[in-house]
């Protein structure tokens, strides 16, 4: 048994030791704005509903354990103590995971992770319009648990108003957890999809993925490319050069022969499946090549 006291290591290591031990853990996924209107989208995996009357969820955006700054999401919370918290389902986990990306004060995560800002009702932050399950939720409290890097900040929030896709509900109205088909956070790159199991997503938190926004509009608007397509795509840092592309493509027959075919439908096929063997940077060099 190895037995740590936690003021013994350092804090990434023990915070590679807690994600690994607590979980899965369900993910927030909260959308803010600050008091000039700037919306911001990121993901938090230390998160959970806390009671049914009143509702509450509370999540905790922790400060950096590498340079001890904030989140936009709390700094916005304490400006307006309003949030949206939406759901994170299998077919947007890419996306989620590039709306992560510490990318600078002011940019849209909803625009370069290539999602939907949907109005809310009852607050000014937008809701994730791909999300399964919404929620509109004032700020009750903002808890600070310290001061230095890896401290949390709890964001206790009520839900004012709960909005469900009515495709994952039964017949009797529940919620199916098989059609809910939520995703869940584990350690490391790990998450765990709740109908299938395991499975890996690089983070993106150490990098500025170009974004979904970057992408040329005849790949973006694919009728074949799906939303987690498009985040692992925008999740690079630069696009491959002519010249990569070129070798690529000419040490591949079959691969220039379908470039050749100048058919959207099935370079973007092919492009998929490179994309589900995580070699994204050959699905670029072929969505990217001279036809």
């Amino acid at each position: 048994m190895l037995t740590i006291d936690p003021k013994d290591i350092p804090v990434s290591q023990l915070f590679g030791h807690l994600t690994g031990a607590v979980g899965p853990r369900p993910i927030a996924f909260a959308s803010t704005v600050d008091k000039d209107g700037n919306v911001n989208l990121a993901p938090f995996s230390f998160f959970n509903v806390f009671g049914a009357n009143p509702p509450i969820l509370v999540y905790s955006p922790s400060r950096s354990g590498r340079d001890n700054t904030t989140k936009n999401t709390l700094d916005n919370v304490l400006e307006v103590a309003e949030c949206t918290v939406n759901m994170v389902n299998y077919a947007m986990v890419q996306q989620m995971s590039l709306a992560s990306t510490a990318y600078a004060k002011g940019v849209n995560e909803f625009v370069k992770a290539g999602l939907t800002e949907l109005a809310s009702e009852k607050v000014t932050p937008p809701r994730v319009a791909e999300s399964p399950v919404q929620f509109e939720c004032k700020v009750i409290e903002v808890k600070a648990l310290g001061d230095q890097g890896g401290a949390g900040n709890l964001v206790i929030c009520e839900i004012l108003k709960m909005h469900i896709d009515k495709i994952i509900l039964t017949d009797a109205g529940a919620i199916d957890p098989l059609k809910i088909d939520q995703v869940s956070r584990m350690g490391a790159n790990w998450y765990s999809r709740a109908k299938e199991g395991l499975f890996e997503v690089p983070k993106p938190v150490l990098r500025t993925g170009i974004g979904v926004d970057q992408i040329p509009e005849n790949i973006r608007l694919s009728d074949i490319l799906t939303g987690n397509d498009l985040g692992m795509l925008g999740n690079v840092e630069q696009l491959p050069t002519q010249a990569q592309i070129d070798t690529f493509i000419a040490s591949d027959a079959h691969i220039k022969e379908l470039v050749k075919t100048g058919d959207d439908l099935v370079i973007h096929k092919k492009a998929q499946e490179l994309l589900a063997q995580k070699n994204v940077n050959n699905a670029w060099k072929i969505l990217l090549a001279k036809r």
